[in-house]
């Protein structure tokens, strides 16, 4: 028989008008989902409060599980239009709300001089798992991330003349994603769509289940497009990410914002640790997977797994993968 998961208690001060919910020392997954349904019980009341006041005077921990909890509940409270106010809020998660811009969205009241609405990051942020501060991973990726570059140097020319000549349009194509806890970054390509591609998505059948999109017969990639992402040619830029920080050479896959939008509080986990060039994902079929689930489950796999070594056979895995006419990939 299973174990029933401890019950986390959200004390909460209610007047006709105004609700204080009293924040837990650490808002992580299990944290996360009972306050989604504290929070949900609150706002299903006959007579909901017009202002809810989230104190955390207690917090000491935050993850992306509780970054994307606090996402959903704001969203939640502005479809009720109710004012919801974050109370008190310590340097660590002051530290993760301006990483993620969410400083700039959230009213935020710290009557404590010392909570600095403008805490240093570096000084800031959690560690979400040890990967994150590892400085071997980081020096790993430097030094990948140039011979990377060095590479893309080379055959910089030839792509781009290839590229033009096959469809009108720029050489590169960037694209918003969502990195460590969430933030938001610019991921780099060689393009390998038309132009119009974006604009386009909408009119395409989507053959995964779940937050993602993938089609494997997508007529937006253009005939050079298709050999670049057979070959993986379309992402040597990424080594330009992951060489300023915003990508790891392994990770877990970046998500689009229009796919975070969808997920579910347990499944931000996965924004726990930065994205990356490859992965589980990337080496276990690719684009052969469609169910958001498996995507999920792969990407919470090498979280627990995750050692410098690990790092290291899935770098290798996917060289392998790269040779191999049946990579999966589109």
């Amino acid at each position: 028989m299973a174990s029933q998961l401890p019950k986390i208690d959200f004390p909460i001060t209610v007047t006709t008008d105004h609700s204080v919910i009293y924040m837990p020392e650490r808002l992580t997954v299990l944290e996360a989902v009972q306050f989604k349904q504290t929070f949900h019980q609150l706002l299903d009341n006959d007579s909901p409060p017009h202002l809810i006041t989230l104190d955390f005077s207690a917090t000491e921990f935050i993850d992306s599980s509780g970054v994307g909890v606090l996402v959903h509940n704001f969203k939640a409270a502005k479809t009720n239009q109710i004012e919801l106010i974050l109370y008190n809020v310590n340097p660590l998660v002051m530290g993760v709300l301006s990483l993620t811009s969410l400083d700039q969205i959230f009213t935020i009241k710290n009557p404590d001089p010392t909570h600095s609405e403008s805490a240093p990051l570096e000084l800031s942020l959690p560690e979400t798992h040890p990967s994150v501060k590892s400085w071997v991973k980081r020096l790993l990726d430097i030094v990948g991330s140039l011979v990377g570059l060095g590479l893309t140097g080379i055959i910089l020319i030839p792509m781009a003349i290839i590229i033009k000549l096959d469809s009108p349009g720029p050489i590169f194509f960037s694209q918003t994603r969502c990195g460590w806890l969430g933030k938001h970054f610019k991921i780099i390509k060689f393009r390998s769509m038309c132009v119009e591609a974006e604009t386009l998505k909408t009119q395409i059948p989507n053959q995964a289940n779940g937050a993602f999109f993938k089609n494997k017969n997508d007529p937006r990639v253009t005939r050079v497009g298709r050999f670049l992402r057979k070959t993986s040619l379309d992402e040597f830029p990424q080594f330009w990410n992951v060489l300023t920080g915003e990508m790891s050479l392994v990770g877990t896959r970046p998500p689009t914002p229009d796919e975070v939008d969808k997920y579910d509080v347990p499944q931000w986990r996965r924004l726990n640790v930065k994205p990356g060039m490859t992965g589980e994902w990337q080496v276990n079929g690719r684009s052969k997977v469609k169910n958001f689930e498996d995507v999920i489950k792969l990407d919470l796999k090498y979280q627990e797994n995750w050692s410098l070594m690990y790092d290291l056979k899935l770098i290798l895995k996917t060289l392998l993968i790269l040779f191999n006419k049946n990579s999966g990939a589109f």
